[in-house]
């Protein structure tokens, strides 16, 4: 493992002429969940005129289908892609009150599935919650550290928490081995390895909805599209989902900018080694959903060829952040508050300003991935 205590800064100058083919939509089967509508997209005019730039919006995912994270968006898809191949139903049109009512039916107690993942926090308590909302049982692995509101949030779901003294990726590890064998198990794991690709990927169209909503929220404000978006980073599967919408043929082609801490700089470091690589996470971080060493095999593709850039920030870079955006009257936890450090990063230096292309007209989206709620500031 490569340890990671300092700032990295990556850029690739041909990302935005690279395309890929349009990842599935997990739109229609969102709209069914009970309670869905977009999360907002704030204007934060203060925030412009310290960057220089035209505007700064941000995606406000602090209450997403009651959740405090995003994370819903791809655990709801993949629950139901994977619950469906399982069953060879036609996930078209398929809503959780049919697959509910068909797994009452036609499968019973005894043989019901069980949903199981490991998690640093948001994504376990969203797979909890379709478990909950299907009527089955999840059993959720967690690594040392995980904040005590983070777990009682994943139990409140109902979950069978399994609490581990590993860091991150061994907890990977563990969640997928003690699915070996078993036959009523189903694994919901958002970072893929080889041969096991096709959940994840699931995950990461159902994160596509947001990007979607990011579009029409800008339709509605007459925003021809977004200068710059940028998003938090742990494993990558959020940045793959950014990179899959804005890089296929027909979309805005804005630049595309990761942000993650510097101690787990995993993505940053292998785009600058130009291979993925695994570094050592042992220092604990505030932004505890992005505190991952072993990037994604499913999403290292993309990132090495459509994001413009990456950047590391430091733990006090990211309590500022929050502090700032608390201050502005929005709810932002560390992994939320994570975009505006990695933006303000980056445009602190005018060579990486210009290689964002960014001037005083540019409009630049921030995506906040969670609130507080989900990650309180220690």
């Amino acid at each position: 493992m490569i340890p990671t205590q300092t700032t990295f800064w990556y850029s690739n100058p041909t990302a935005r002429s690279w395309r890929t083919s349009a990842p599935e939509s997990a739109v229609p089967f969102h709209r069914s969940l009970d309670g869905y509508t977009p999360t907002p997209l704030v204007g934060l005019p203060s925030l412009a005129a310290e960057l220089g730039v035209g505007q700064v919006l941000l995606k406000d995912e602090s209450n997403r289908l009651g959740l405090p994270a995003f994370k819903i968006l791809g655990a709801s898809w993949a629950v139901c892609r994977a619950l469906c191949q399982r069953y060879d139903l036609d996930p078209e049109g398929m809503t959780v009150p049919r697959l509910k009512g068909f797994i009452r039916t036609n499968v019973g107690v005894a043989e019901a599935p069980v949903l199981v993942t490991a998690t640093d926090g948001n994504h376990g308590r969203a797979v909890a919650r379709m478990a909950a909302l299907l009527g089955l049982v999840s059993r959720i692995y967690i690594p040392a550290g995980l904040s005590s509101s983070a777990i009682d949030g994943i139990r409140s779901e109902g979950a069978d928490v399994v609490e581990t003294d590993g860091i991150y990726d061994d907890v990977v590890t563990l969640a997928a081995e003690s699915t070996e064998g078993e036959a009523l198990d189903v694994l919901i794991q958002d970072t893929a390895w080889e041969g096991y690709m096709q959940v994840p990927q699931w995950i990461v169209d159902g994160y596509g909805t947001l990007f979607g909503e990011i579009d029409d929220a800008l339709q509605e404000l007459h925003v021809a599209g977004p200068d710059l978006v940028v998003c938090p980073v742990g494993v990558g599967s959020l940045a793959q989902a950014l990179v899959e919408h804005y890089r296929t043929a027909g979309n805005a082609a804005p630049a595309l900018l990761s942000s993650e801490p510097d101690t787990a700089a995993c993505i940053a470091q292998s785009l600058l080694t130009g291979k993925p690589v695994v570094v050592a996470t042992t220092y604990p971080s505030i932004m505890s959903g992005l505190n991952c060493g072993t990037p994604s095999e499913l999403a290292w593709p993309a990132l090495r060829a459509g994001l413009d850039a990456a950047v590391s920030v430091s733990e006090s870079e990211c309590r500022q952040a929050v502090l700032d955006l608390q201050h502005l009257g929005l709810d932002v936890g560390p992994c939320g508050a994570a975009s505006l450090a990695g933006v303000r990063t980056a445009v602190a230096r005018p060579e990486r300003r210009q290689q964002l292309g960014l001037d005083g007209n540019s409009v630049i989206v921030l995506v906040s991935t969670e609130g507080l709620a989900a990650n309180p500031l220690r």
